[in-house]
């Protein structure tokens, strides 16, 4: 059975749930918005930033961290902002790292958006 994680991200008016877990696997997908709903300015490093903020509380709210990622999907705009993203990532996330793809992209839901995470991880459901 899947389950919604609940979590204090702003309540998107798009029929989706921040992040369920299924069969002890969670899935996410965050983008970099506070907690009014809006994008955050300031770039790719601060939308990096929100974007890891928003994928570290709704892991928490799961009963689990960053060390029960088993694979992360980022999604930029612009290649040039990889080396941004790298750096903050790693600041995140530790060794050993999951699996991981980066992918350029011609645009995003929201126009104003540079980068996107989608996130799976081991998750105790009994959590």
């Amino acid at each position: 059975m899947v389950q919604p994680v609940i979590t204090d991200l702003f309540a998107s008016r798009a029929p989706l749930s921040w992040a369920t877990v299924g069969n002890g696997i969670l899935f996410t997908a965050q983008i970099p918005i506070d907690d009014q709903g809006e994008v955050v300015s300031g770039g790719i490093e601060a939308q990096t930033r929100q974007t890891l903020d928003n994928l570290v509380h709704t892991l928490e709210c799961a009963g689990g961290g960053v060390e029960n990622l088993t694979q992360v999907l980022i999604y930029v705009t612009r290649r040039e902002d990889l080396a941004t993203v790298n750096k903050l990532y790693a600041e995140v996330v530790k060794a050993p790292y999951p699996n991981r793809a980066a992918i350029i992209v011609s645009g995003f839901a929201r126009e104003e958006m540079l980068v996107e995470m989608v996130a799976y991880a081991a998750i105790d459901e009994a959590s």
